[in-house]
């Protein structure tokens, strides 16, 4: 990018962050782009196909997850992208891509190999899901039962379809997806600096891509940019997206960080993160590593934060709706909270190579979530809600239970 004139740095019109030379002489300055968007001969840099197909494929699953037509060998060949089983028929045989390959799979974290256990906890879902939610569609749930609530009048009287324990399966597999594809893909592999520097060299002399208009380095970061982006109506600008009764613009990170960014205790968070995504990239055409890093930490740390803050709104959501008597609505606020702190494991923590949760400090706040018949037992005593929700809202030190609560 070229540097622009130090009165625009000034006068604000331009996110910048500089650094020195060792030898105290001038400023290597980088220069954020008013959007991102980069370009090379007048043509992008940018390519996130990859992202924006997992994302669409992710959505038709949780579709599938709630409609009893589909069978466990229809959804499983969807998770794993075998036959022919997208509506979109571009997401079938026409593309390499899978959501499963990707899930639990980050450089840093798994070596960039799919993890095992987790892969079993979501095959998990959509096998119990199809086997024993769906044959109990048309039955009442209670206490050891499978089958249907419904919503209090508060909630518009949705009807919701729950395991034995109380779990909307759907909900469960929904939730985890976000911290296990879209943040571990993005915090812990696209961003992560021990893959990164594997193109430094290529990156130094502008080695392209083999076919390609960029090099390795850009087109990693913008992957991660894709897995927050990927299905945005504008590439250049996705925060169009974001804001008060927009919703976002899928069902995943995207769509919680715009309930994040709603919140005024949270508001800016969605600039914040679009902000250092943008610098970051303008480092790596700079070849500014350092910048690219210190934006990094704080993408981490963002992207972590809008995960925390939502398990915390949900468990609360969940509290105030047990206290109403309406188990219903509990039960699915319940559902998601359960997912998105099944999705604490793949948070990080800035400046560390830890999540802010293991995966067996997530597994025992999920094992008291489901003890003995589960959400109906907790219908009657909410403590543990609190006690997690404390317990996140402490880890994490950026908020509080009150600023997450609805």
């Amino acid at each position: 990018m070229k540097k622009l004139a130090l009165s625009l740095f000034v006068i604000g019109s331009l996110f910048t962050s500089c650094s020195s030379d060792d030898d105290g002489g001038n400023p290597n300055q980088v220069v954020a782009p008013a959007t991102y968007e980069f370009l090379r001969n007048g043509q992008t840099t940018i390519s996130f196909t990859g992202q924006t197909q997992r994302i669409e494929m992710a959505e038709e699953i949780i579709s599938a997850l709630k409609n009893t037509s589909f069978t466990e060998a229809q959804i499983d060949g969807m998770f794993n992208n075998t036959g022919d089983n997208f509506s979109d028929a571009e997401l079938n045989a026409a593309t390499t891509k899978k959501v499963r390959s990707k899930t639990a799979a980050s450089f840093d974290f798994f070596g960039g190999s799919a993890n095992i256990s987790n892969l079993a906890d979501f095959d998990g879902w959509i096998a119990e899901q199809v086997n024993d939610v769906y044959p109990e569609w048309g039955n009442a749930a209670s206490a050891g039962n499978a089958g249907f609530i419904n919503e209090g009048v508060a909630q518009d009287g949705s009807t919701r379809y729950v395991n034995a324990k109380g779990l909307e399966l759907n909900q469960a597999f929904n939730k985890s997806l976000i911290g296990a594809m879209m943040a571990d893909q993005m915090l812990n592999n696209y961003i992560s600096e021990g893959l990164l520097s594997g193109f430094t060299e290529a990156n130094d002399n502008g080695t392209l891509v083999e076919g390609k208009n960029y090099t390795d380095m850009e087109h990693d970061w913008d992957e991660a940019y894709g897995y927050l982006f990927g299905t945005a109506s504008s590439v250049s600008n996705p925060l169009l997206d974001i804001g008060e009764g927009l919703g976002g613009s899928d069902s995943f990170l995207n769509k919680y960080l715009d309930r994040v960014n709603d919140d005024p205790d949270f508001n800016g968070i969605a600039q914040d993160i679009y902000d250092a995504l943008k610098l970051g990239r303008a480092a790596i055409v700079e070849k500014n590593y350092d910048v690219r890093n210190e934006q990094a930490e704080i993408i981490r740390e963002k992207v972590s934060q809008v995960i925390g803050v939502r398990g915390v709104y949900y468990l609360q959501s969940a509290k105030n709706a047990f206290l109403n008597g309406d188990n219903g609505s509990a039960f699915h606020d319940l559902s998601e909270g359960y997912g998105f702190i099944y999705s604490l494991q793949f948070t990080r923590q800035p400046n560390s190579n830890s999540a802010y949760f293991t995966k067996a400090e997530v597994d025992a706040f999920l094992a008291d979530l489901l003890e003995g018949n589960g959400f109906w037992d907790i219908a009657s005593d909410t403590t543990i809600l609190d006690t997690i929700s404390t317990a996140i809202a402490n880890r994490f030190g950026n908020f509080t239970v009150a600023q997450a609560a609805p």
